[in-house]
């Protein structure tokens, strides 16, 4: 709980950094992604916002060695309290009334994800199938990747109204989602090996170093473009409902974490879910006043 606790509050804390330090720097572009990075990489206050997520990280992988991804992720979405909290006090933003309510219900929804958790122990996947792996993920991958594209260009049409970022918040969710899953693959090969030294071999042969990589690089360039763009507040919660329910069921899959087999637990967390995604299908996609 404690590895939780600080995983939410570097994580809250890294993007309100960065959405600070963002509105300072010129617009940035995805199609040149060499100059964002050296334009982020030279302000300070976006260094300190990106060093608090990277430890956000670190205290993610303690987490996935004593849990269960689901566990995990019902857990690690309660950090959206915290990010709309900041969000409003540091950023001065304001969500609409209809936006307040979609993410009112997301909350509702991830609750019951969190209450099918098991009060005991669940059983734990270390590691997962490549062919598996991968199955899940290239689809996931190439889907953002496409979706962010079909986002940008409907920004650019002239006389649309700006974007609220769910388009945005749903393609970098689907990258952060294989994020996840890379992570509880290197958390599960640290926890199998008997040093850090000893782990390096089993992880330089696992596809998890090489996920995370990719996923770090695009969504480096990819969310902070669109967080420069949209409000923190909405973007976020949407890209981390994504990062949950992507990673919730692509996890139990991958690495053989069963689904609950009481009925009751397995409707709450089936039943979140699928709530979940509906009110992401329904949030506006363009301000249109408030």
């Amino acid at each position: 709980m404690a590895a939780v606790l600080l995983a939410n509050v570097l994580y809250s804390t890294g993007f309100v950094l960065e959405k600070r330090a963002l509105a300072g720097l010129p617009p940035l572009s995805a199609g040149r992604p060499g100059r964002a990075v050296r334009l982020l990489t030279g302000s300070p206050l976006w260094v300190g916002g990106a060093s608090a997520l990277a430890l956000g990280f670190a205290a993610q992988l303690a987490v996935y060695r004593v849990l269960p991804i689901a566990a995990a992720q019902g857990l690690f979405v309660s950090g959206l309290v915290l990010l709309l909290v900041l969000s409003s006090a540091v950023l001065g933003e304001r969500l609409t009334a209809r936006e307040r309510r979609g993410v009112a219900v997301v909350g509702l929804a991830l609750l019951m994800v969190a209450a099918s958790l098991h009060t005991g122990s669940e059983p734990i996947g270390r590691t997962a199938s490549v062919g598996t792996l991968l199955a899940l993920c290239a689809p996931a991958l190439v889907l953002g990747l496409l979706l962010y594209g079909a986002a940008e260009l409907r920004g650019r049409r002239q006389h649309r109204p700006p974007p609220t970022g769910v388009a945005y918040g749903v393609a970098i969710g689907l990258l952060y989602g294989v994020s996840s899953l890379a992570i509880k693959g290197v958390s599960g090969r640290l926890a199998q090996a008997p040093d850090l030294v000893g782990a390096v071999p089993a992880l330089l042969a696992s596809p998890y170093p090489y996920l995370l990589l990719l996923t770090g690089a695009f969504g480096l360039v990819l969310s902070q473009t669109a967080l420069q763009r949209c409000r923190a507040s909405l973007i976020v919660p949407v890209c981390t409902t994504v990062t949950c329910v992507f990673s919730v069921a692509s996890g139990t899959v991958a690495f053989g974490e069963p689904l609950p087999e009481d009925s009751v637990r397995l409707v709450l967390r089936l039943g979140g879910t699928m709530l979940a995604l509906a009110v992401m299908l329904t949030l506006p996609r363009h301000d249109v006043g408030r």
